[in-house]
């Protein structure tokens, strides 16, 4: 297990940006993927974007183009940056980690994000 804990969250208009950050208590090095999901009110948690070990990436198609994923082994930090943020990106995000690449079996407590249109 490992704790991870999100930050960055926050209240941003429309077409503003903000970038999450996801701390882990101990190195990323050896995790197979760390990925951003987010879930909004009434609706099922989903997939933002991930990235793996190698450091290919995976975003959701409605956020192609506005969101990446990157991380920092030196700091044991992943980052989710929002650029052009719309009221439909509002939600908790979480970040998650699969670390023997079994499942996403690590989880942070979320951190609100809310687009104001």
């Amino acid at each position: 297990q490992v704790q991870l804990r999100e930050a960055g969250g926050g209240l941003v208009q429309a077409g503003g940006s903000l970038r999450l950050s996801c701390a882990a208590a101990r190195s990323i090095d050896s995790f197979n993927t760390m990925a951003w999901y987010r879930q909004a009110p009434g609706k099922q948690r989903e997939l933002v974007a991930q990235i793996n070990n190698v450091g290919t990436t995976h975003y959701e198609d409605s956020v192609k183009g506005r969101f990446t994923i990157s991380r920092d082994k030196a700091k044991n930090t992943m980052y989710l940056q929002m650029n052009s943020l719309k009221a439909e990106d509002t939600a908790v995000y979480y970040c998650a980690v699969d670390i023997y690449g079994v499942g996403f079996d690590a989880w942070g407590r979320g951190t609100q994000v809310t687009v104001s249109s």
